[in-house]
């Protein structure tokens, strides 16, 4: 048999894996490539990996004989069943103390799973976030590893050289215990959801209320990405604006429906199972399922009413005030986002490196911005930190943006354009910092009800039930909730 001499092997040869066996190459990695439909590995050979020094396996028992020792194996597969058949194909293949990284979009349930599954037969698992596209696995992405530590060291030296960097650090860390990378992916997604809403709704507000052309709005963006909110997302927005082919600008051309893939619905629902208020994300996946539903819509236009929307007041100072909004808004998006983070970190026993996650999204990735160097020093200044809102840079930036927030919020209602991520940003914001919220009257009513209880000021702890209206039994309900 032939001497081992590939450093890791990739399965999955759509253009996600592809980019990162050749990006992969680039950096020096000997790297064996293996797709289920075999004419692809070869076409690859024959095409994007010419003369490379990437080599090709046609069976999986192939693959590992080519692999050097601890064998390492990368799966870039759809998620769900295509990663445990794989996994069910490779033990056989594999010994104790071998890695199989699943680098795919994975539901970080299935990765907590794994990790235990695959250790009690020695294997070494790791699910990893790959974020940044396309571009960003050909010249950098974002890597959010996590599954067995014991992997890390053996893959650290590949994923760190093959990462984006940002000031000559690398846009890779290990992130934590089992499903905690694929965790923090879904995250980043959910994130990233948010970004993409509040830029559209920012659009809308240009477009229907300003009536700003195209190439106006291509300048706002450009103006606005020398600034604060210097982004990949801000950036990209300003070129889409522009874009023009023979029929004249594409974007007016595109059908306003939404698609998902699931990640931000995946938020949403983590959100929903741990109790944690991540508002924005939730709306920006109703956003788009409203979107889908775009026959009922056109139906619903010449329906039902709303005011004519054109901005009478000054542009130019209103389009400031709508860059604050978005900020505003933006923060707290991330801040939802690492509440989330927090507290699944409780629940799950994972260590994470929250300053360290943020270093992650600062380059390769979609929702890299010019902030994340901020929430990174937020962490670093108080590990403690329980909510991003309470650091001084967020502070001061809330204090300073949140009037605009609502002048954009309160001219938008006004116009009748609907801005759900703007104004979720908005009332969380409101209802965080309201000391006394109207839920001692929803208590009330669940005991009226239901008998369910509650607490009195100065009494926490001890649950009791009134007899309301006089005729009620005295007997609390203690066997569910509503």
């Amino acid at each position: 048999m032939s001497k081992p001499v590939a450093d890791i092997a990739l399965i999955g040869l759509a253009v996600m894996g592809q980019n990162l066996i050749l990006n992969m190459n680039d950096h020096g990695f000997v790297v064996c490539a293996y797709n289920r439909t075999t004419e692809k590995v070869k076409s690859f050979l024959e095409n994007e990996a010419k003369g490379t020094k990437i080599i090709g396996a046609y069976s999986l028992k192939e693959m590992v004989d080519k692999l050097k020792s601890p064998k390492r194996v990368m799966l870039l597969v759809k998620a769900g069943a295509a990663v445990d058949a794989f996994i069910e194909q490779l033990i056989p293949l594999l010994s104790p103390g071998d890695i199989i990284i699943d680098g795919g979009n994975s539901e970080y349930q299935d990765t907590d799973r794994r990790t235990k599954e695959l250790e009690k037969k020695g294997i070494l698992f790791v699910g990893s976030g790959v974020s940044g596209g396309e571009d960003g696995a050909r010249y950098g992405p974002s890597l959010m590893p996590g599954g067995n530590p014991k992997a890390w060291p053996h893959i650290k030296q590949i994923f760190q050289s093959i990462c984006a960097k940002v000031n000559r650090e690398p846009c890779c860390d290990w992130v934590g215990e089992r499903g905690a990378g694929h965790f923090v992916k879904m995250v980043h997604n959910g994130i990233e959801y948010g970004d993409m809403q509040l830029i559209c709704e920012a659009y809308h507000i240009m477009r229907n209320g300003l009536k700003l052309n195209p190439e106006e709005m291509s300048q706002v963006f450009e103006d606005w990405n020398k600034g604060e909110l210097d982004s990949f997302l801000i950036e990209i927005t300003k070129d889409i604006l522009k874009y023009k082919d023979e029929k004249g600008y594409l974007l007016e051309r595109i059908r306003d429906t939404a698609g998902q893939k699931g990640t931000g619905k995946w938020t949403a629902i983590a959100a929903l199972d741990y109790g944690v208020p991540v508002t924005l994300i939730g709306e920006s996946v109703f956003a788009r399922c409203l979107s889908a539903l775009q026959s009922e819509r056109i139906e619903a236009s010449s329906v039902l009413q709303g005011p004519d929307a054109i901005y009478q007041g000054d542009k130019k100072q209103f389009l400031e005030h709508l860059k604050k909004a978005l900020y505003a808004s933006k923060i707290i998006s991330y801040a939802q986002g690492f509440m989330l983070l927090r507290e699944a970190a409780k629940i799950h026993n994972w260590n994470l490196n929250y300053g360290g996650i943020a270093l992650m999204w600062r380059g390769g990735c979609i929702i890299r911005s010019a902030f994340l160097g901020n929430i990174k020093t937020a962490f670093e200044k108080n590990p403690k930190l329980s909510n991003l809102l309470l650091d001084d840079f967020f502070a001061n930036a809330m204090k300073e943006c949140q009037a605009s927030a609502r002048i954009v919020v309160s001219t938008a209602v006004t116009l009748g354009i609907a801005t759900p991520a703007l104004s979720t940003a908005l009332a969380f914001y409101d209802g965080y910092r309201t000391a006394r919220l109207p839920a001692n009257l929803l208590q009330a009513q669940r005991d009226y009800f239901g008998a369910h209880t509650y607490e009195l000021l100065g009494q926490e702890g001890k649950f009791v039930h009134t007899n309301w209206t006089g005729h009620g039994g005295n007997v609390s309900a203690s066997t569910y909730d509503v």
